[in-house]
């Protein structure tokens, strides 16, 4: 059993190894909607790009990312991008912010 800063347990479903508990059982439940048809495209830990990395006056930036727990398509084809949140920490609020702000995209935290 591994625990993370913020308590987590890593846990393994279907195959799969979440750094949560809660990651793990939303993972479940959308498995189930997959099957069923409810949702399609299912993907998991998809990368978004918030700033690509630079350079400035000979010195390199690192870009900074998002990654998207659960990325699918829902019933009407919608995208929808979910994190499976336990805490908000500061560095996911900017993130949040600079995915609605880049990618016009409204995370949907479970």
């Amino acid at each position: 059993m591994t625990f993370s800063k913020y308590k987590n347990i890593k846990t393994t479903v279907l195959g799969k190894t979440f750094s949560s508990k809660h990651e793990a059982y939303r993972y479940r439940e959308l498995k189930i909607l997959l099957d069923a048809g409810e949702i399609s495209d299912l993907q998991l830990q998809v990368p978004y790009e918030l700033i690509p990395s630079f350079k400035l006056e000979g010195e390199t930036y690192r870009g900074i990312k998002y990654v998207a727990d659960f990325v699918y398509k829902d019933k009407n084809g919608n995208i929808v991008v979910e994190d499976a949140k336990g805490m908000r920490t500061e560095v996911y609020k900017l993130k949040r912010k600079l995915m609605a702000y880049v990618h016009k995209i409204k995370i949907k935290e479970v």
